[in-house]
């Protein structure tokens, strides 16, 4: 319900419906809605951990980054489940009463991005990216394209159309002087 309607757009009534129970079994259990998300928030992320765990161990960075970025897009056009990436539709939709949840989903793709971050690191240590790459700002590139073919499948974007983004994104990989490959002009 979370993943669908976001934190605030989830009411108790959705909640206690989906799971088959009242709403005082719902507090017994979970204490509040607010812990109730959180619980589901951890949830899905130890679920993604695998996919990123098998993208860190490809022998580049470029091929983690786009397994990365790949298999999101497999994961939000499967239809077996809610497009869109929990953490970002759910803080899409938070309003000014919700600003403490908005907070914990930006500090949770914070992670990801700090995730990306290391990975690049290594690579530049290693030699893969030039010591000239801001690798920081190519982490929070690469984040924001995953946020943002999120957002796009959560629109109805088809898996096509997010591999045509992906595709694009990774054009902006350094090459070893440091530079990336120009878009084509038709975009």
């Amino acid at each position: 319900m979370f993943w669908e309607k976001g934190y605030e757009g989830t009411s108790l009534a959705d909640l206690t419906a989906a799971m088959g129970i009242n709403k005082p079994s719902l507090y017994a259990t979970f204490g509040d809605k607010a812990a109730l998300f959180r619980k589901v928030v951890d949830h899905y992320l130890r679920q993604q951990s695998g996919l990123w765990d098998d993208a860190f161990r490809l022998p580049t960075a470029k091929d983690s980054i786009a397994r990365i970025l790949t298999s999101v897009a497999d994961a939000l056009t499967s239809g077996k489940n809610p497009h869109g990436c929990l953490l970002v539709q759910a803080a899409l939709s938070c309003g000014e009463e919700a600003n403490c949840i908005k907070k914990e989903l930006a500090a949770k793709r914070a992670e990801s991005e700090t995730l990306i971050r290391t990975r690049l690191r290594r690579a530049q240590a290693e030699g893969e990216i030039p010591r000239s790459v801001d690798v920081a700002a190519l982490s929070r590139f690469f984040s924001t394209i995953l946020r943002g073919i999120s957002v796009e499948a959560s629109g109805g974007a088809s898996r096509a159309q997010l591999q045509t983004v992906i595709d694009l994104a990774m054009k902006a990989w350094p090459d070893s002087t440091g530079r990336t490959t120009a878009l084509p002009s038709e975009v």
